[in-house]
């Protein structure tokens, strides 16, 4: 993977994230996908999973958002990208991506480490 192709697939991320549906999901991530929505919660494993998975946690396609990204480092097949989110609803997000590809282009291993305001940090 190079910075060009990392940042091709947070585009398309993106868009099918604001896409009616999951049935594309399979243009940008593996059929055996591993997808960790957090460091702490359980992987969701395979397409079919993960399209439940994005339903669940969407408002839906239209829902009002921005998304910001800049991709941090590109390593073999390996990416780091923070992304910063901020929905219409007043809720904010920033987060880490780890993303593995693979030879294809599509995601095999998806880790995000999200952050809000207000989120117990660990420290004090």
């Amino acid at each position: 993977m190079d910075r060009k192709k990392v940042e091709q697939w947070v585009a398309d991320y993106r868009r099918l994230w604001r896409t009616p549906g999951t049935g594309d999901l399979g243009k940008i991530f593996t059929d055996d996908v591993r997808y960790l929505p957090s460091p702490w919660r359980a992987p969701i494993t395979g397409l079919d999973d993960l399209g439940g998975f994005w339903e669940a946690e969407r408002a839906g396609a239209d829902e009002g958002f921005t998304m910001a990204s800049d991709v941090v480092a590109v390593e073999g097949p390996v990416a780091v990208v923070r992304v910063a989110v901020d929905y219409e609803t007043g809720s904010r997000w920033r987060d880490l991506w780890a993303v593995e590809y693979a030879d294809d282009g599509r995601c095999r291993r998806f880790e995000e480490w999200p952050f809000s305001p207000g989120q117990p940090d660990g420290h004090g």
